[in-house]
Formats: structure tokens, C-alpha cells, sequence
């Protein structure tokens, strides 16, 4: 069964999907140096406002887009969700944690709760890693699944799939997927910067000079549909998602596997399913982090896999890396390139590291198929292929 894309609602530090998506044409970043915590030094970051956004927040605003995209209107009682997010709401739960310090009692602290918190104790579940796919499903009238997978770097792409899953099995005929993050907290920044893998002056997948990551916030949700449905109410489709892969290294914490065995299972795996060989796809919208060790192990990954000639861009230089989302936001990236015959540039590049074919400048280019990759910690593989619809 054909599940096809009709709608697309995305945020990012560039904006929304059509501000996101002519700003990174021509090449713009929404990175910049900020210091949102004064606890913490001032860094490069990708912040859609001016302070760190919240969860929920960032859900409702990409939700409503979708659906106004899609066209759809509420009730939708039959539509299933899958939204995923690798931090959830860590933001919230640090500021009860931070509310709530302890006492000093005969010279020492003690953890004892502050009963003044910014809401009552017994909201304290709204803040489970799930309650965002739930907000999601109250809000649109669902009755339907409700899936919030956690695959760290891969979330979004995961959760994509598992909704591919929902509509292809006729559990539903429609399902809203897709992953957000609201990242930017002290512990997320100061855990990612003892490990080194944090930028200190930008972004730059796959350049020779390459020094790391930078954190962002952002995402996005798809409406997804059975082509039967979508033919039979005249939506707009911006294609198809024909096959996906997952696997797991179930190796490391937080380093690939050195062979990349299972990265490359999941991208054989995805070409599969697909119908597809390597030498069909267009265009690789790659994780390219900008850390040292990713982006190697996946360039040797392309150039294993791909033929030499297929474009590759990472689009995290001017997005930041919005960690369980930034899946999200390549399929979306990608579906407009299929839809506008337009190739992102590989924002922040200023000297390749690796012998590919780099989209430097927008590149206007026939997509029939495309490819978008996450690699996560813990060895989270994913792949999933677009295609134009037939």
C-alpha cells in the first residue's frame, strides 16, 4: 500500500517550512551566540525565539500547520500519532528540579522539595516522555494508536516509520508522525559539552575543519495517508514514503560501530524496501552532524553504498542539530526538494573533508528519489526513502 505526504508543519531556528526552506536556499543560518543560562558560558546555538522554547509549545504550532497544509478539519477521530522526541520534557523537568532545591539544615542541603512549584504536584505527569503524542491526539479529537518512540538521533525517522507501519497494516488510513525537541536546557548543554561534541564557533558537517555540533530546537509533523484516501479526497501529495530501515549497533553509548555493519543493514534494508537500488536515489540528505567521528563513518558509509555522483548535503549548519527531530526535518527538506527541484546546500561548508559530491550552493536538480539518514546514540540506525508521487 502507497502512504503518501500531504501535509507538512515545520520550526525551525530559520523559521517555517517555507521560510526554513528559502532561507537555507540562499544559504542562510539561523545559528548565532547566545547565553540563555548565565550559569553556563555564551555559545553558538540555534534558538527559534530569543529564550529557549518549551515542548509543548513547539507540538501545537507544527501540529496546526500540518493540518491546515493537509486541509483537514477537527474532529479527526480515526488518525493515528506517532510523535517522538529524545528529550521530551527534560526543559520542564529541570525547572521543578531547579524550584525545588533543598534546604540547608545544620550546614548541609538537603533535598527537600519546595511546595512552591510552577504547577501543582499532581500535574507532574503531564510531563512524561509520552504526553506530547498525547497533547497531540486530545487536540486533534483522536481516538486512534498513539505512539511516542525515543530512538535518540533517529526519534524522527522512527516515528515515521512506525506510522508507515499503522496506515500499511489498515490499522488507520491516516496517521500524524513526525518528532520535536525542545533541547536548549543547562543539563542538555553541559552534559554534550564535558563529552567535547559541542561546537565553540559553528557548524560544519563534513568540512575538513569540523569541531562539532551545534545545539538546536525545532521540528516537524507529517500527515500521512493511504493514496487511496488522499485520491479520494483530492489532497495535495508531496510524495511517498517508500521504504524504511532501522537497526541497532547494540555496541556503544555513544560511538558507531567501528565496521558499521548494522548503519549499512539499515540503509540495504530501506533501498529493499523500496523497491529501489543505490543507483535510483537522487539525493542523500545526510545526519552530518559536524563531529569528528560521525561524519566520517558516514561519508565512508555513502561512499560504499552510492554511486559517486549522488548530491549529498547536510542541512544542520544553518538548522543546528535538533537531535531526535533533525530526521524530521531532512524528510521534510527532502520532500521539497522533490517538489521544487531544488537541492539544500550543505550549510557552514567551507572546505570538504571526504570525496563526495556536496551540494554547496542550491542546486537545481530532478529528485525522483531521496534518501534521509539518522544515526542516534546507542547505535540508533535509521533510513527512510522519498519518492516523487506516480
Amino acid at each position: 500500500m502507497d502512504v503518501v505526504v500531504t501535509g507538512i508543519g515545520l520550526v525551525s531556528a530559520l523559521g517555517t517550512l517555507e521560510t526554513s526552506w528559502k532561507r537555507l536556499l540562499s544559504g542562510e543560518s539561523g545559528i548565532a551566540r547566545h547565553q540563555p543560562f548565565l550559569e553556563l558560558e555564551r555559545r553558538p546555538l540555534a534558538l527559534i525565539g530569543k529564550k529557549p522554547a518549551y515542548l509543548i509549545t513547539l507540538i501545537r504550532q507544527v501540529l496546526a500547520d500540518a493540518l491546515q497544509d493537509a486541509n483537514l478539519t477537527l474532529p479527526l477521530p480515526d488518525c493515528g500519532i506517532a510523535i517522538g522526541s529524545s528529550r521530551g520534557f527534560q526543559a520542564n523537568l529541570e525547572l521543578l528540579a531547579r524550584e525545588g532545591r533543598g534546604k540547608r539544615e545544620e550546614g548541609r542541603e538537603f533535598p527537600i522539595p519546595n511546595t512552591q512549584f510552577p504547577i501543582p504536584n499532581s500535574q507532574f505527569v503531564n510531563f512524561l516522555p509520552h504526553m506530547g503524542a498525547i497533547a497531540a491526539a486530545r487536540a486533534i479529537g483522536s481516538m486512534g494508536p498513539v505512539l511516542a518512540p525515543m530512538a535518540a538521533c533517529a526519534t524522527g525517522l522512527q516515528s515515521i516509520a512506525r506510522a508507515v507501519d499503522l496506515i500499511r497494516t489498515g490499522e488507520c488510513q491516516r496517521a500524524i508522525a513526525g518528532a520535536v525537541e525542545a533541547p536548549i536546557t543547562p543539563l542538555t548543554l553541559a552534559g554534550f559539552s564535558r563529552m567535547g561534541a559541542l561546537a565553540n564557533n559553528g557548524c560544519y558537517p563534513f568540512d575538513e575543519n569540523r569541531e562539532g555540533f551545534v545545539l538546536g530546537e525545532g521540528g516537524a509533523l507529517f500527515v500521512l495517508e493511504s493514496a487511496e484516501l488522499a485520491s479520494r479526497r483530492g489532497a495535495k501529495i508531496y510524495g511517498r514514503v517508500s521504504g524504511f530501515g532501522l537497526t541497532n549497533d547494540a555496541c556503544h553509548a555513544n560511538a558507531p560501530e567501528q565496521g558499521g555493519k548494522s548503519a549499512i543493514a539499515a540503509v540495504n534494508q530501506c533501498l529493499k524496501r523500496s523497491n529501489l537500488a543505490a543507483i535510483d536515489i537522487d539525493f542523500i540528505h545526510a545526519h552530518g552532524t559536524a563531529t569528528e567521528l560521525n561524519d566520517r563513518h558516514e561519508a565512508l558509509l555513502i561512499e560504499k553504498l552510492f554511486h559517486p555522483g549522488v548530491a549529498v548535503s547536510s542541512t544542520k549548519g544553518a538548522t543546528g542539530h535538533t537531535l531526535g527531530s533533525s530526521g524530521a526535518l531532512g524528510v521534510a527538506f527532502c520532500l521539497m526538494s522533490i517538489k521544487y527541484e531544488m537541492l539544500p546546500p550543505c550549510a557552514g561548508m567551507k572546505k570538504p573533508g571526504f570525496e563526495l559530491d556536496f551540494v554547496r550552493c542550491a542546486r537545481s536538480a530532478i529528485v525522483r528519489n531521496a534518501v534521509c539518514l539518522s544515526f542516534g546514540f546507542g547505535g540508533q540506525n535509521a533510513a527512510i526513502v522519498l519518492s516523487g508521487d506516480r
